[in-house]
């Protein structure tokens, strides 16, 4: 780990899971998989706040065809590692969906009920197909049947921060994946 890195995380203990560069290179493999898969579909990429941001950014860079993005804002978290048992919404305003093809951006897909809901709350605009495109996947967390298409790594069951994702809206900034050591 790099003397920035162990600077920066500073406040909360963690173990290094994924390297910026590590990070930096499988999105780089994502880009170019979208673009191939997506070539002449013009797809829109929805953004799911706030921890998608980062991650969307360096994804958007290495897509390769003309694309558009919007973004929802949807949370399960509203204080620390705790999820809530509803899901907060704000849907997609002024932007058509019926016919288009649609990928979910999102930083970490765990339990799976934030993705459920906006997908269902999308599948209401009938768009031709939705995938979800996620930096993390956690599969042994899934409450309900969701897969992602686009995986970066498999975070296992790890409450983590960095590159987007935070704790109490904390260490979004951090240029790495850590996975948080509670004591």
């Amino acid at each position: 780990m790099s003397s920035s890195e162990k600077e920066m995380a500073i406040g909360q203990k963690f173990e290094l899971l994924y390297p910026q560069e590590k990070l930096s290179a499988r999105i780089q493999e994502l880009g170019r998989q979208i673009s191939d898969d997506y070539a002449d579909k013009n797809p829109l990429l929805v953004g799911v706040l706030k921890g998608c941001v980062v991650f969307m950014a360096d994804l958007i860079r290495n897509i390769t065809i003309p694309i558009e993005m919007d973004f929802i804002s949807a949370s399960r978290y509203t204080n620390g590692q705790i999820p809530e048992k509803t899901v907060s919404l704000e849907t997609l305003q002024g932007c058509a969906l019926q016919g288009r093809h649609i990928l979910i951006v999102e930083g970490v897909v765990d339990s799976g009920v934030t993705i459920e809901a906006i997908i269902n709350d999308l599948k209401k605009q009938e768009p031709a197909t939705i995938e979800i495109v996620t930096l993390l996947d956690k599969p042994g967390c899934r409450r309900v049947g969701v897969a992602a298409k686009y995986k970066g790594f498999d975070a296992g069951d790890n409450f983590v921060i960095g590159y987007g994702l935070d704790m109490d809206q904390k260490y979004r900034n951090l240029p790495f994946i850590g996975r948080v050591i509670n004591e």
